[in-house]
């Protein structure tokens, strides 16, 4: 995987428009449709893999591991590994998790409050 090393100033970084920003990576990241699953799945609780997998319906392994490691790797999600045979491995959202949860449950509120009205604009865009 590939690493940004962060040069400029911290705007810079922060500004998501800027193709070479921090930001926008970060934004990358997070911003695809397992993650906010996966996000608003463990929610405030812990969870092992496979309860997760149970969690999020038609994620695949790959997917799943995937995505934790890059929300791992970004601070959202922490990884607890017991010293267990086998292994028990446990998932909770940090602080900047949660934080970002607030976020996925307003736009899980937004879809549900508008998703008639999306859905009548995809029949008419259709019929066109």
């Amino acid at each position: 995987m590939v690493t940004k090393q962060v040069e400029g100033s911290a705007k810079d970084e922060a500004d998501v428009t800027r193709a070479d920003s921090l930001a926008r990576e970060i934004f990358t990241d997070i911003a695809n449709k397992w993650a906010l699953l996966i996000i608003e799945a463990v929610g405030e609780r812990t969870l092992r893999f496979t309860e997760l997998r149970g969690e999020v319906e038609g994620i695949s392994h790959k997917m799943l591991t995937q995505n934790l490691r890059l929300l791992e790797r970004n601070g959202l999600v922490e990884r607890t590994v017991y010293p267990t045979v086998p292994p028990r491995v446990e998932y909770r959202l940090t602080e900047p998790g949660r934080a970002l949860r607030a976020t996925v449950d307003a736009m899980c509120d937004w879809t549900h409050r508008y998703l008639g009205a999306i859905e009548t604009a995809r029949h008419r865009f259709d019929a066109t």
